[in-house]
């Protein structure tokens, strides 16, 4: 990272965080309204209101804050999305993840900003609006959460003799239920969107496996707030031989490859890949 890019530390944290904070105000104002226009994308995924609305405050306030670093968005054009090929360095935007969640009235569902450096995101905002939650990581200095409690660090826990396990609720897949059996016992801690790896950084959850699609904005932000509370995220085919981190802008799609996200690297989950 050199300084024509950005100077990496706390006070930029504390400004993405606030962004973050106005993105997930301009959500609620838009549910408050109750006019979601709620519209299919070309992949059939939803987007609304609000996705916009966030997608706006976020693009326009991290022009101002770091002018020279370019932005990819999850509603950006097809244009940016071909051009990130070539960025070293950029903001990766969800606005909304999870928003079906939103739609469905669900309050877990999270405006998500991080930093792509190389192939790695470096530092990364999870704002969970109606929780009035935020978490951030930043590579190299450590994780917080901050809510109406006030703000304090974060770190993933040791592991415990019974595995607290996320999964998907709307993404249980096959591979996913058959490792959770080979863990038994373990306690299912459900949440959405990228809530699943803040659990693990703040030290309530352990293991998060993804045997089915996401995109790099759906994790990078989240990634990194675990990675700099002591987790991992790994390419879930990388396992259990040569582990390999996720990464991101490494591949002509968007679309990540199948990750597992976890406390310990070391945990006993790793034998049980194995079997």
């Amino acid at each position: 990272m050199t300084q024509s890019d950005v100077t990496l530390d706390l006070e930029l944290l504390t400004a993405i965080e606030q962004l973050c904070r106005e993105a997930g105000q301009a959500i609620l104002a838009v549910a408050r309204g109750g006019e979601l226009g709620t519209r299919a994308k070309a992949d059939d995924s939803p987007v609304t209101a609000a996705d916009m609305a966030a997608h706006h405050v976020l693009v326009e306030g991290l022009a101002r804050l770091t002018p020279q670093i370019p932005v990819l968005s999850e509603e950006s054009d097809k244009a940016d999305i071909a051009a990130r090929r070539d960025w070293q360095t950029f903001w990766l935007v969800d606005p909304l993840d999870g928003t079906r969640e939103f739609v469905t009235g669900s309050g877990e569902y999270t405006v998500n900003v991080a930093l792509i450096h190389g192939s790695r995101s470096v530092l990364g905002v999870v704002d969970a609006p109606v929780l009035e939650t935020t978490w951030s990581g930043l590579a190299g200095v450590g994780a917080f959460r901050e809510d109406a409690t006030g703000r304090v660090a974060i770190t993933v826990s040791p592991e415990p003799e019974v595995l607290r396990v996320v999964a998907s609720k709307s993404h249980l897949d096959a591979r996913t239920a058959a490792l959770i059996e080979r863990l038994a016992p373990v306690e299912n801690v459900s949440c959405g969107s990228s809530l699943k790896f803040c659990r693990i950084a703040e030290g309530n959850a352990d293991l998060y496996p993804r045997y089915a699609p996401t995109s790099e904005w759906d994790t990078a932000a989240a990634q990194a707030v675990l990675e700099a509370a002591g987790g991992q995220v790994f390419d879930a085919e990388s396992l259990p031989v040569q582990p390999r981190r996720l990464d991101y802008n490494a591949r002509d799609t968007l679309v990540n490859p199948f990750f597992i996200a976890c406390g310990q690297a070391d945990g006993r989950w790793r034998q049980a890949l194995d079997v």
